[in-house]
């Protein structure tokens, strides 16, 4: 079978062109390095940037070559962090939602490759001003945060758009790419490779509670909304123009559309989502996962959803190649 060597897997000296999108709360060292193991580059997800958490994360990586993501408007708020987790020498530092500017010299310092997630053409250019190495198309498809694009058309339209203004930049598509045939799409679509985060998020190693796994594998790709509440919930500050993509269930039934209403009782909705988050209640809490769970069918090893994933890419692409030569 043929392999998947694309310019993503000759710039990071990977196996298979998989990158495990960095989930706050979910992607774990665990996690992050069962991807790495298995030919990807896993991202520990860095989140709101807790240290002490995210040094537990490093260790539990156990000294395999992983890489790390932040939120970039709350990674401003504590610029400490970053400089804590560079001493671990990342292999790669992904900036989300936010300018990417005050970060890159240090992260340029230990040699860490510059990932910036991109939700819109203006994010794009941005990016590529700032210097990055690689771009991330995000769909709004895709779990957790995002905004409006849809994958199918915004991932050629920055392909094409690097090739005119940045060729050497690579380009990840991401959103609602959970097997062989998205990654075998996102190829074709002008992409080096695939950020993968609900797939991963319904893997063995992810931190997650098993009653919200239970919910992912029950689900289909109509069982999840773009909404405000979890953030509101959780008296966390978004930027405009961003909302999260999490599963339809009795607490966004309750509050989507009624956000007024959950703001007036924040002082006891606020701690009833946080509990019920810890608990691992599937039903009162935000449950974070996109549109690929109607293609999730079980709970499988990050190792194996990697390695199945890129062997039937590498099949879908060497049977598209043998019709056009037909």
């Amino acid at each position: 079978m043929t392999a998947l060597t694309t310019r993503l897997t000759r710039a990071l000296h990977l196996r298979h062109p998989i990158i495990s999108a960095p989930m706050a709360f979910a992607g774990g060292g665990l996690l992050a390095a069962a991807v790495s193991r298995a030919g990807g580059l896993g991202l520990i997800g860095g989140g709101y940037g807790d240290p002490a958490w995210l040094s537990e994360q490093f260790s539990a990586a156990a000294g395999q070559r992983v890489g790390v993501g932040f939120i970039s408007w709350s990674l401003r708020k504590s610029p400490s962090v970053l400089s804590d987790i560079l001493k671990y020498r990342p292999a790669a530092v992904m900036l989300s939602f936010g300018d990417p500017r005050p970060f890159v010299d240090d992260i340029r310092s230990v040699g860490a490759t510059l990932i910036c997630q991109c939700q819109d053409m203006d994010h794009v250019m941005d990016a590529l001003d700032a210097g990055a190495d690689i771009i991330v198309a995000q769909g709004s498809e895709a779990g957790g945060h995002g905004a409006l694009r849809g994958t199918l058309s915004f991932v050629p339209e920055v392909s094409d758009f690097l090739t005119r203004q940045s060729p050497q930049t690579l380009l990840l598509a991401a959103g609602g790419i959970a097997d062989g045939r998205g990654l075998a799409a996102a190829l074709l679509l002008g992409a080096d490779g695939v950020l993968v985060g609900t797939r991963l998020w319904a893997s063995s190693e992810a931190l997650v509670k098993p009653a919200h796994h239970r919910a992912i594998v029950e689900a289909n790709g109509d069982g999840t909304l773009r909404t405000q509440v979890a953030d509101i919930a959780r008296q966390i500050a978004w930027p405009r123009g961003f909302s999260a993509r999490i599963a339809r269930n009795a607490f966004t039934n309750r509050w989507h559309g009624h956000e007024d209403a959950l703001e007036k009782n924040i002082a006891v909705e606020g701690p009833n989502y946080r509990q019920a988050f810890a608990e691992g209640d599937a039903e009162h809490t935000g449950v974070w996962f996109g549109e690929a769970a109607g293609l999730i069918d079980a709970i499988a090893s990050a190792a194996d959803i990697v390695e199945t994933m890129a062997a039937d890419a590498a099949r879908h692409v060497e049977r598209l190649g043998q019709t056009t030569r037909a």
